[in-house]
This record gives structure tokens, sequence and C-alpha cells, in this order.
């Protein structure tokens, strides 16, 4: 190993980051600021958690990014930015990172954010006793002994981390993963305070217990109602942040935030808070106000693989080619989303899905072809096919529910029962396989297709559809021992959509928001990682 030569690449590499990194508000000259420095912003749902370990789902990740920090964070356009490691080198086949943490990073009760700290946070995650629905991704990140450890088949000491000493922090993965750096911006590769998480267990992120090492700590939490973060004056930029308090409202019916937004109640809405209906209305009141970006993210219809009759694939696949994307895409969300017939997303960096061979049909071929697969499998007008479509309360979802259920009812005459839960029983249901089909979604983690396709792994714990292919899942694996994986991305694409359907792509999302002209530092990217950190409120 040519460990010099690789010490000075990465040496170049941490000073390039730190010529582009944004620390903080970058408040340009002569920009007056408000006295008050509140921002109330609109958080979808009620998270889950915010155990950074265990969250799962946007609700509870757009605030652990403001409670907590990892190694790196995401910038504009998704430019990584140091969070608690300064820097970092690696070895010439990208197995072994070596990160030097900052050492004025502190937990919000003023102890230092050591090594030790990522170390228990990673370990934490791969633990079956968290059981953790994010641990999957320490696996697909490489650390090493990772899927064995979720299997219960090695001792989580055992996992590829170590803290080298109190500020330099080690991870050995099993393969070669270049891009391993972008996926600590997930809240899931966070550290942990061990003290804490051991005195409280599951209590530990109550407010009156929580330690955070974010540029917020949490004030308060009245379920249902608001969350209020503090600055964390023991963050190690504290001095570079604007906003002294932040409110999040957890808010699921987009016309409902809409009206909370034009009444003066919200400063920034959620990434899918614009109503379609009131799209067009507002590039003609407020176009200033209307932040439509591309996001690397997919709209899908879980299937599920293991429950007949969608444990045959004619099944599956007549009711994705019964679905007019461009109809849900032109009338149902009307917002610049893109109809999807493959499963990974075309702004992914490094591999473009090739069109599969039903999007290249016209929508009357599908149906037909359609109507002939479900008549093969054994239902037509005298044994119509009759099930259930699972979604999470939310406007958008049962408008988007609606019309499908009326094309599938249309052209096959099916008989579709609508069922809408809140959130977090909505996740409990679909994650235990409750359900015959069921509404999905997936921002990615990281620009990279396996972000992805790795969903569809067996062995991933957000296999939300419980697809089952050993030949899938090799080819996943062998994406990982290869330098140009694009080749295998295609296989499993059409493996997993063309020929099985495993899930039913939709359309790929925009992140559509509302933003009041006084808030400065918004920085839009694929991942929609946005921290409040970053942002100032404007005199106005």
């Amino acid at each position: 190993m040519k460990k010099t030569k690789t010490l000075i690449a990465s040496a170049i590499l941490a000073a390039s980051f730190g010529a582009m990194q944004v620390y903080a508000a970058n408040v340009p000259a002569g920009v007056q600021l408000a006295k008050d420095q509140v921002l109330v912003k609109g958080g979808e749902g009620e998270p889950q958690t915010i155990d950074p370990q265990k969250v799962s789902g946007t609700p509870g990740s757009l605030r652990d990014r403001d409670l907590f920090e990892g190694l790196y964070s995401e910038g504009k356009d998704g430019v990584l930015v140091p969070g608690v490691a300064e820097s970092y080198t690696v070895n010439k086949d990208h197995t072994v990172y070596t990160f030097k943490l900052r050492h004025d990073a502190k937990w919000s009760d003023g102890s230092p954010v050591t090594a030790e700290d990522f170390v228990f946070g990673f370990q934490r995650l791969v633990d079956p006793k968290t059981a953790s629905t994010y641990s999957y991704y320490a696996a697909l990140a490489g650390i090493k002994n990772a899927q064995n450890i979720i299997d219960g088949k090695d001792k989580v000491s055992s996992l590829g981390v170590k803290a080298l000493d109190a500020h330099t922090f080690q991870v050995t993965l099993d393969h070669s993963v270049p891009y391993f750096v972008k996926m600590t911006v997930n809240a899931s590769l966070f550290p942990a305070p061990k003290k804490v998480v051991e005195k409280w267990g599951d209590a530990w992120t109550k407010p009156e217990h929580i330690v955070s090492n974010g540029a917020y700590k949490l004030k308060s939490w009245v379920v249902n109602q608001k969350m209020v973060f503090v600055r964390n004056h023991d963050y190690w930029n504290d001095k570079k942040t604007v906003i002294n308090k932040v409110i999040v409202l957890p808010i699921i019916d987009p016309s409902v935030e809409y009206n909370r937004y034009m009444a003066g109640d919200l400063d920034m809405t959620s990434n899918q808070g614009i109503p379609t209906n009131r799209y067009h209305e507002l590039l003609k009141t407020v176009p200033n106000q209307v932040k439509v970006t591309p996001a690397l993210a997919v709209y899908y219809y879980d299937f599920n693989n293991q429950k007949p009759p969608f444990n045959d694939v004619r099944v599956r696949k007549a009711l994705s080619y019964a679905i007019d994307r461009n109809i849900i895409t032109k009338y149902v969300t009307g917002t610049g989303e893109i109809p999807a017939y493959s499963f990974t997303p075309p702004d992914v960096a490094g591999f473009k899905a090739k069109e599969p061979q039903y999007e290249k049909w016209t929508q009357a071929e599908r149906n037909k072809k359609a109507q002939e697969l479900l008549k093969a499998a054994g239902f037509d007008k005298s044994h119509p096919l009759n099930f259930t479509l699972l979604y999470n309360t939310n406007e958008n979802h049962k408008k988007i529910a609606i019309a499908i259920s009326a094309m599938w009812k249309k052209t096959l005459g099916v008989n579709v029962t609508l069922d809408n839960q809140e959130w977090k029983t909505f996740l409990n249901t679909r994650q235990l396989g409750n359900y015959q089909v069921a509404r999905d979604g997936w921002f990615g983690d990281y620009n990279e297709a396996s972000t992805f396709l790795s969903l569809l792994d067996s062995n991933s714990s957000q296999n939300n559809a419980k697809y089952k292919n050993p030949a899938f899942d090799k080819l996943m694996d062998e994406t990982a021992k290869v330098n140009n994986p694009a080749p295998y991305y295609q296989k499993a694409e059409d493996l997993a959509i063309d020929q099985d359907m495993a899930v039913a792509p939709i359309y790929q999302y925009v992140t559509k928001r509302l933003l009041k002209p006084y808030v400065g530092g918004y920085m839009p990217n694929l991942e929609d990682n946005i921290y409040t950190r970053d942002m100032y409120i404007i005199k106005h």
C-alpha cells in the first residue's frame, strides 16, 4: 500500500472541502438581521422516534439534522461539509477510513464528543437489542462484520470500528466503498452518548434526559403539537449559528400546512408542503416563495410479495401496468414530478437505468397486457380481485390512492378498499408485512444507486415489499466487488422491476416547499438535507 501518496491525496481532498464548506449561517454583507431569530417550520407527521440509530422516515430525520451531527454533513448542491470530523484519510483500496475529530466538538452537557461515542453509535446500530430498522445500512456501507452481527452470528464488539485515540475514529470495511464518507451524513451513523443511553434506556430522548451534539438541543416536546429546539451553546460552531429557536410543527395535511403558512404561522413548510390545487395559483401570487427542486427520491407502491395473490408476478405486473403514470403526474400531483418506470431515479450519480420494456409501450398497450395477465392469474369480472390499499394519512397520498384505485377498477375490474393509518401505526403495519398493497416512498440517503436498489435486498429491513430473490441479492453483492457497478445495477433493475415487478414505481419526487422571503441561507440539495444552522431571519 502506497500510504504516503494516499495520505497526500486525502489531505488535498480535505483541503478542498475546507475551501468549499459553508459553516453554519453565512450572512451576506449588508443584510440586516431580525431581532427575533425564530424559525417555525413544518415537520410532516409526529416522528416515531428521534433516536438517531432508530429513526426511520422523514419526520424523525429532519429533526435529527438539527439536534445531532455526524462525521460529515451536506451543503449546497450536495457538497460534503466536515461535521465532527475535520478531515479523513483512506487507504488505496477504500477499505480503511480514518477520521480526525475536532477537539472542540461537545455534547449539550459540555462533555467532549469522542471517537468512543462514534464506536458506541455504530455498534448500537447493528446490535440486535436495538432492533433498528436501519441496521442494514451498516452492512450496506460495507462495515466489517456488520451483517454477521445483525444476524446474531457475531459479537457487537467485532464490528469494524475503532477509537485509535479520543479524537481519531477508524472504520474498516470488508470491501471497497469509495462513497463511504457520503454515507456518514445519515443519522444512523451519528454518535451516541453512551452514559445517557445506558442510564435512561429508551427514555433517553425525552427533553429532560436528552443530550445532543448538533447546533440545537431539545427544549420541549408536546406530542402532536410541537417540538421546540434552542441553541446548543456547547456546539463547536455555535458562534456562527444565527437562529436561536426552532419550532417544528407536526402537520400531516398539505392543505392545513398551506393555510397555516399563508396565515403567517409558518416560515417554512415541509418538503411536500404545496397542495397540488394551489401550485399554479402560488406561482402567480408568491412566485419567490415557491421552492421546487429536483429530488433523489421515488414514490412507489409495495406489493406484499409473500401474500397470495401478490406472490404471483402476473398480478403484480397487471396492477403496475394499469397505472397511468402520466395522468398521476400531470393531474394528481402536478408540480413537476416525473413518471417512474424504473426504481432508480434518473439523477443518481454514476448510473442511469435504461427504459424497462413496459415503459416503451403506450398506455393502451399496457392496459391490454394487464388485462391478459390478470385473466391468466385467474381473475375476471365474475371472479374479481379484491384487496386493501394501505397508505399513511395525507391528502396527497389519498388523492393518488383514489386515482389509482379508479384506474384499476376501470381497466381491470379490481375492487380496492382504501385504508389510511396514522404515521407511526402505518410504519409498523407496513414493516411487519400486515398489508396487501401499500404506499411507499424513498429519499436517497446518499447519491449512489445502491441507496435505492439495496431496499429490495432480502437482508434489508427496509424491504417492505418482502421481495426475496437470491439472484437479485447476488447481483447486489457483486456491485460491492467491482470498480464499475453500473452493469450490475442494470441487471438488478431488470430483474426486480422488468421481470419480477417487486414494486410498482409511480413517479420521481420533487421537493416542493414554501419559504418566506425573509428566511435566508436555504440551500437545497437532491437528498433534501436542510440544516437550520445554515439559515437566518432577515429584518422585515
